[in-house]
């Protein structure tokens, strides 16, 4: 059901709007979460090892998909919030016309790109192999994630958030059996992981995209709208190049990072993968929050209801940080669990690094996700110079500062601590250009 965001109580509309979303990113995460918690438990320390490996350039992967999925929602729903009907639905052919174009020339430079990251990441040769087989199979699947992330972007432009939920709850809970199928029955080892990924998004995709087109044609327009139009296109890129170069560039560092973290042996390897999945799953949930955010702020941008777009921002300030309470409390209390959950024997070394990245990183949750936050207001108003600056200042720093830290220190505790600091300063220049905007608005 298709949802307008410029009526009604902000709090409310954002709440109802928001939790679906949010409920749609755990499963989602579930997917790279299963993926590591069968290849840990299952299969051994190395294959924890080479998932979460993989992981760090499979984001790259999905950076691209998630500015398409940005920039395709946040002019939809401009579009939507004024109500033309016709240049929204020529501005969704036109976005699965390039995102079609862009995955082809991504799978491509996957199939030859890959090996040499992963010798630039320094990967030990026992996790290699793994690391690559998951990788490929991976690549293969790439137009699944890229139509996917359309669907979902459309669906969150009409103000609908619990059909992509229903889809995404279905297939990541399937992924989890079918993981464990494909390793545990069948003995397919990282390769049964990487397959059952690739088989449960297949469905998901084809059922959301049947469902997009068929949400599309009940909304009535004059004549046949437009197949392609460079003009939707060029906004459309305005806010999906800066996604893309936002999500790409802090893969990245992410992957440079990694390169460090390498160097400590496999067992800071193990204990980070573990430990960063369970951070990428708050991340994560703020950042779909953020998304949403964007979606409202674009729909009441687009119906010039500005005072809507500020209480929204303080509706998004309640939301995130209501879910940084039970989630720094989880970590720092009961990391061990959770990280056990991924390891089959737990070894003493991948156990602490674990835990030592969750009580450095966890308490900063308030300050990164007032930043995702601001970040949402700004480009939903297509403010998109703002948004970048505030990304690359947290992106460099925390690059930067992990190279220092980790040698200053001569421990991967210097590259954890890394995360707050830029954390923190990035939140101030968000809520700063957040600010100055709303006020020039």
């Amino acid at each position: 059901m298709n949802k307008d965001l410029t009526v009604g109580k902000t709090e409310n509309i954002l709440w109802r709007f928001c939790l679906p979303l949010f409920g749609s990113i755990v499963f989602q995460q579930l997917y790279n979460i299963a993926d590591s918690l069968v290849a840990g438990k299952f299969i051994g320390e190395n294959a924890l090892a080479a998932v979460g490996n993989s992981y760090e350039i499979t984001l790259i992967f999905i950076a691209f998909a998630f500015g398409c999925n940005m920039g395709c929602s946040v002019i939809v729903s401009q579009l939507f919030g004024s109500k033309e009907y016709g240049r929204l639905k020529t501005a969704v052919s036109t976005a699965c016309i390039f995102s079609a174009i862009l995955c082809g020339m991504l799978m491509t430079a996957g199939i030859f790109g890959c090996s040499p990251l992963l010798y630039i990441m320094k990967t030990p040769p026992e996790v290699f192999a793994d690391s690559r087989l998951y990788l490929d199979i991976y690549i293969y699947g790439l137009p699944f994630v890229f139509f996917y992330n359309i669907a979902t972007g459309i669906f969150s432009a009409l103000g609908d958030s619990k059909t992509p939920f229903c889809f995404l709850a279905a297939s990541s809970t399937a992924n989890i059996a079918v993981d464990i199928l494909f390793v545990k029955v069948f003995d397919m080892g990282v390769a049964g992981v990487a397959w059952a990924t690739f088989l449960c998004q297949g469905i998901s995709c084809i059922l959301a995209f049947l469902s997009v087109w068929q949400r599309l044609r009940k909304i009535p327009v004059l004549g046949k709208p437009a197949l392609f139009d460079r003009g939707l296109l060029k906004k459309i890129l305005v806010i999906a190049i800066p996604s893309i170069l936002q999500q790409s560039f802090i893969s990245v560092g992410n992957i440079m990072i990694q390169s460090v973290i390498n160097g400590f042996g496999t067992f800071v390897m193990a204990g980070y993968s573990a430990a960063v999945k369970l951070n990428n799953l708050v991340i994560t949930s703020f950042t779909t929050i953020g998304n949403g955010i964007s979606n409202f702020t674009a729909q009441n941008f687009g119906a010039g209801k500005q005072e809507r777009i500020r209480e929204g921002f303080r509706a998004g300030l309640k939301m995130v940080w209501s879910l940084c309470i039970p989630f720094c409390i989880l970590y720092i209390v009961f990391g061990r669990y959770l990280l056990l959950l991924f390891m089959k024997e737990g070894s003493a070394g991948a156990l602490l690094t674990g835990r030592q990245f969750l009580w450095i990183v966890s308490p900063f949750y308030f300050v990164v996700s007032t930043k995702l936050a601001a970040d949402g207001i700004l480009r939903g108003i297509s403010a998109m110079r703002q948004f970048m600056a505030a990304t690359f200042t947290d992106l460099i720093l925390r690059v930067v500062l992990a190279f220092v830290l980790s040698n200053w220190t001569n421990s991967a505790i210097g590259i954890w601590c890394a995360w707050p600091v830029g954390w923190t300063i990035a939140m101030v220049c968000s809520v700063f250009f957040y600010q100055k905007t709303c006020r020039r608005g």
